[in-house]
């Protein structure tokens, strides 16, 4: 077995010193950050905070990322994406410490925007490792098996609150704060071990330099990158409401906790089985199916559903949106030359912390007014709009 296995890798042209690393840093730092961020929505709970101050929190996160995401790709361009590793995590880990220390109102919102510096840092940079540890035929595999390692966290972290917090209606925050500070260091260490690469890098004059409005032309990208933005936000979304949701229907912290799960589950065998999903239907059919069947999934929510049936639709939530998201990067990544792909990612990740930014707001406007019910039926609406447009402004060719 073993024989195999190594016979395997030695034929395999991923550089898998370099991917190791990533995964298990991926890993920590998407625990990290879906334990926080369902432990901010009880914390503030907590300090008896109302729906619009939450919004007000969870936009907070994306504040940064708009500013530095194109000076962000910029640098990972000219042959930075290790060093822009280790300083995001620098950052993150940072963050996450400053929770277990100042979880008032204002240290939230303050501490959730630094978080977010670190974060978008640490997103672009870690995928376009990625790109750089896949070989020129193994992108699909490379990327299926980061996406997986973000899923397996994504669902470890809610995991753990529901674990620590039982049959609690509201978990112990400051102890939660404290896992999170102590995994977010961890991961620091698994950054520290991504080394530069080794390869001469060609210095770009600034006149070769991709200008924004050149990538944003590209045939179909700018679907594909408001379906990502709309799909990451409304899951963003999920995150900060569905403690609430659960409050409102009587629903414990565990039984969230292990819906959370059960999502970030169903997410991880879509990528799993990604690479074989290409290759059989292609990326455009699958983006378009999966941002579809995704926002079919949200409109379910809106019923008054019993916990069974709030698992099967937050399954195929999970399963539809790992598949689009991983869809949302790689096409993104493969129309842009070499030289323009940190630039073009960094965009996708600013378009997402704009739609994070902006999305809270709206939805505690809309929570307020008509409910949690017609906030799921309005997030669904906007994913279905976006397949719609992915569909019909796809290439041709």
């Amino acid at each position: 077995m073993f024989d195999k296995l190594a016979t395997h890798i030695r034929n395999s042209d991923i550089n898998y010193r370099l991917l190791v690393p990533l995964l298990a840093s991926a890993f920590l730092i998407q625990m990290v950050t879906a334990l926080v961020r369902v432990t901010i929505s009880y914390r503030a709970v907590e300090l008896g905070l109302s729906i619009v101050w939450l919004g007000f929190i969870a936009a907070a996160f994306a504040i940064f990322p708009i500013l530095i995401a194109v000076r962000v790709g910029r640098f990972i361009d000219r042959g930075h994406d290790a060093q822009t590793a280790w300083i995001g995590a620098a950052i993150f880990m940072v963050s996450i410490a400053g929770f277990a220390v100042w979880a008032t109102p204002a240290g939230l919102l303050v501490i959730s925007a630094v978080m977010g510096l670190g974060h978008i840092m640490l997103m672009a940079s870690q995928q376009m490792l990625c790109v750089r540890a896949a070989g020129p035929k193994s992108l699909e595999a490379a990327f299926g098996n980061f996406m997986v390692a973000n899923s397996i966290g994504q669902g470890v972290g809610p995991y753990i609150v529901g674990w620590i917090g039982g049959s609690a209606s509201v978990p112990p925050t400051g102890q939660l704060f404290i896992v999170g500070a102590v995994c977010s260091a961890v991961a620091l260490v698994c950054m520290l071990a991504l080394r530069p690469s080794r390869e001469p890098r060609t210095v770009v004059a600034d006149s070769d330099v991709v200008p924004v409005s050149q990538i944003l032309r590209m045939p179909g990208l700018v679907p594909v990158l408001m379906a990502g933005v709309i799909l990451v936000s409304a899951s963003d979304t999920v995150v900060v409401y569905i403690p609430l949701l659960g409050a409102e229907r009587r629903i414990d912290v565990h039984d969230i906790g292990l819906l959370l799960t059960v999502r970030a589950a169903a997410s991880m065998t879509a990528r799993l089985f990604y690479a074989r999903m290409v290759a059989a239907f292609g990326r455009w059919p699958l983006m378009v199916a999966g941002t579809f069947a995704c926002g079919l999934s949200y409109a379910v929510f809106a019923l008054p559903l019993p916990l069974w049936a709030m698992h099967i639709a937050i399954a195929l939530m999970g399963f539809s949106f790992g598949l689009a998201t991983t869809l949302s990067v790689t096409i993104i990544v493969d129309m842009t030359t070499i030289s323009a792909r940190g630039t073009a990612n960094s965009l996708r990740i600013m378009s997402n912390r704009i739609g994070q930014f902006v999305m809270p707001f709206g939805a505690g406007l809309v929570a307020v007014a008509a409910g949690l019910g017609g906030l799921f039926l309005a997030l669904a609406a906007a994913i279905v709009v976006a397949s719609g447009a992915t569909m019909w402004r796809r290439p041709r060719a």
